[in-house]
């Protein structure tokens, strides 16, 4: 239970699904609301999809580029404190590479479930680099399947959160919103620490051994 309430803090960490509802809002303003859970739903699957590959498959591609699990929890780590910084200052969704073209090109696609929600919104770098450091240490087969449902429940969450977006919106104001991304910013960055400090206490260990 332990783990799966890390790993499910961590990635809504990382995430972010609640600093997303001001851009799913105004992405589907003019939407219905069948066509708004639609989207909701794909795009909880497509960022579902991407996480679970990279939670099984990314250990394969660092064996291929030969880059060591230190190295990726650094640069991980640098990732996931700038995301943090980012909305620490307000400065999310630039970050992530929305801007006012990318917003208005959005609009005008059929279907922005995979980019720009899915992708680079809400399965970043960060959550990407988090996963492939988390299954290096914890591969056992119970640990595994707890990982999975974890990742499972995340998407769930963000389905639930953006097929309530407008609501919420509404409830929490932008205000609200800023509030609750400034704290989640907060853990993000310590997330992002962590992972730094770990890595670098690796490397100590094993150049003294």
């Amino acid at each position: 239970m332990d783990l799966f309430i890390y790993l499910f803090v961590a990635l809504f960490s990382v995430l972010n699904p609640i600093g997303t509802v001001p851009i799913f809002v105004g992405l589907t303003q003019h939407d219905s609301k069948k066509e708004r859970s639609r989207i909701s739903l794909w795009t909880a699957i497509n960022v579902f999809i991407i996480l679970i590959v990279s939670f099984f498959i990314g250990q394969y591609v660092l064996l291929f580029f030969g880059i060591s699990i230190d190295a990726l929890r650094i640069a991980g780590g640098i990732i996931i404190v700038s995301s943090g910084f980012s909305l620490l200052s307000g400065k999310f969704t630039k970050k992530r590479g929305i801007n006012k073209k990318a917003e208005t090109d959005a609009q005008q696609r059929n279907d922005i479930a995979l980019t720009p929600l899915a992708i680079p919104m809400l399965a970043g770098p960060g959550s990407i680099s988090l996963l492939i450091a988390f299954y290096q240490e914890h591969n056992t087969t119970m640990e595994i399947i707890i990982s999975s449902i974890a990742i499972l429940a995340i998407a769930v969450t963000i389905f639930l959160i953006l097929k309530s977006a407008h609501y919420l919106a509404k409830i929490l104001g932008a205000s609200g919103i800023v509030a609750i991304s400034r704290i989640v910013g907060f853990i993000v960055i310590a997330i992002g620490i962590q992972y730094i400090v770990s890595a670098i206490i690796n490397i100590i260990k094993g150049n003294l051994s």
